[in-house]
């Protein structure tokens, strides 16, 4: 039995795309993938040219470091952490130094209206609050592929709201987005969908 079978699919640059699908329906096999967190048992995955299919664990840590960025439902921020040094998780592996470090999680926490909360762990903050922090975590190695899995799943609808503009937002500056989500209504706000069936794509709605 596979979790997916016979998907083929090329994403654009600057695309913002809602996956979406019953459970089961390999939505989130297929992020995985995307997100060099598995590889496939066949076929091939090229991200931005580069065949990433057959990598090793140590080269798809670098890629995933170096090109992609994570935005979870459930945040998976450090509570232990400030604000700030949740921002910075990716740059201290990437071995940037503390003032810089310091600057570019400074200027992310800004650009997403957090700029009052830096030195607040996130048990002090609220739900959006706490997606904002991670959506600014991900951008931190300036990405560029930005993948969200229910990003506002744990959200109000007024909160998701809110997250939904901060992608729009980033999307139009020229970020690449893949979402997962179940909700019609969130997903309408992408450029298009694509809809998982049985681990295959079912239909593609929209303009691509």
């Amino acid at each position: 039995m596979h979790a997916l079978r016979g998907v083929s699919y090329s994403f654009k640059r600057g695309s913002f795309c809602a996956i979406m699908g019953q459970s089961g329906s390999g939505k989130s096999t297929l992020l995985n993938l995307l997100g060099c967190l598995d590889t496939p048992s066949s076929g091939q995955y090229l991200l931005n040219g580069q065949d990433v299919s057959r990598l090793k664990d140590s080269a798809l840590s670098r890629i995933r470091l170096m090109q992609i960025g994570f935005i979870f439902q459930s945040f998976n921020l450090i509570p232990q952490l400030t604000v700030r040094q949740n921002i910075q998780l990716p740059l201290t592996y990437l071995g940037w130094d503390k003032a810089a470090a310091d600057h570019r999680a400074d200027e992310l926490a800004e650009l997403l209206d957090l700029g009052g909360r830096s030195t607040h762990r996130p048990n002090q903050l609220s739900g959006g609050q706490q997606q904002r922090v991670a959506i600014a975590r991900a951008l931190a190695n300036d990405p560029k592929l930005l993948l969200a899995d229910e990003p506002t799943g744990n959200l109000d609808s007024a909160t998701g709201q809110q997250v939904m503009r901060v992608l729009q937002d980033l999307n139009t500056q020229g970020k690449t987005i893949l979402m997962v989500t179940h909700t019609p209504e969130i997903a309408q706000q992408a450029k298009f969908s694509l809809h998982m069936l049985d681990g295959q794509i079912d239909r593609v709605e929209g303009e691509a």
